[in-house]
C-alpha cells in the first residue's frame, strides 16, 4: 500500500539536489564577488537540505505494510511539516543574500525565492492531506495515502528550473567551492535512490 509514496518521496529528494550546487563542476569563478554571496547561500541551505534529507528518511521508515496507519499519517505530518520549513528556510536565505553579481542576478534571485515558496505551501498542503486521512479504515487509509503519493509524485516532477536558472554559470562555480554546498549535496545524495 505504502511502496508508492515511498518511490514518490525518492523522486522528492532530486528536489534537494537542485540546491547543493553537486551538478556544478569545480573551476574558479571569474568574479570573486560570487564566493561571498555562494558561501552565505550554502551556509543557511545546508541545514535545510539536511533537514529534508532527514525528513524523507523519516517517512520512508515509517511508510511500511507493517506500520500502523497512525503512525505512518504521523510521520507523514511531521515530515511534511519539516519539508515545508525547510523549503520556505531556503527561500528566505536567498532572500537575504541578494541578487548574485551577475547578468539577470535580481530576475534569478527573485524566480528562486518564489519557486522555493511554492513549494513550502505544495508540502504543507500534504501535510494538511496526511492528517485528514482516515486511520480508522485500513482500506480507507491506503486510498487516501495513494491520493497523497500522487500529489507527492506530481510534486518530485515539478520543475526547479529557476533554481538551476540561478546556480548557472558563474554562480554554479561559486558554489561548487563552498564546502558547505559540497556537504549539502553529500547529505541529499543517498536518498535520491529510487525504491
Amino acid at each position: 500500500m505504502n511502496k508508492k509514496l515511498t518511490a514518490a518521496l525518492s523522486g522528492g529528494a532530486v528536489l534537494v539536489l537542485a540546491l547543493s550546487a553537486c551538478s556544478s563542476g569545480g573551476g574558479s569563478s571569474k568574479d570573486d564577488k560570487l564566493d561571498p554571496w555562494a558561501k552565505q547561500v550554502c551556509d543557511a541551505v545546508q541545514p535545510q537540505v539536511q533537514k529534508i534529507a532527514a525528513a524523507n528518511t523519516a517517512i520512508q521508515k515509517e511508510t511500511t505494510d507493517q506500520s500502523a496507519p497512525a503512525d505512518v499519517q504521523k510521520a507523514d505530518s511531521k515530515g511534511f511539516q519539516d519539508i515545508s520549513d525547510a523549503y520556505k528556510a531556503m527561500a528566505a536565505a536567498i532572500e537575504k543574500a541578494g541578487p548574485p553579481d551577475v547578468d539577470s542576478g535580481k530576475t534569478k534571485q527573485e524566480n528562486a525565492v518564489k519557486e522555493l515558496n511554492a513549494l513550502s505551501a505544495s508540502y504543507a498542503d500534504l501535510g494538511k492531506q496526511s492528517d485528514a486521512l482516515n486511520t480508522k479504515d485500513q482500506a480507507k487509509f491506503a486510498d487516501g495515502l495513494d491520493g497523497v503519493a500522487k500529489q507527492l509524485e506530481k510534486l518530485s516532477k515539478t520543475g526547479t528550473d529557476a533554481l538551476k536558472e540561478l546556480e548557472a554559470g558563474d554562480v554554479g562555480k561559486a558554489m561548487a567551492k563552498q564546502v558547505s554546498c559540497k556537504s549539502a549535496s553529500a547529505s541529499a545524495s543517498p536518498a535520491t535512490t529510487q525504491g
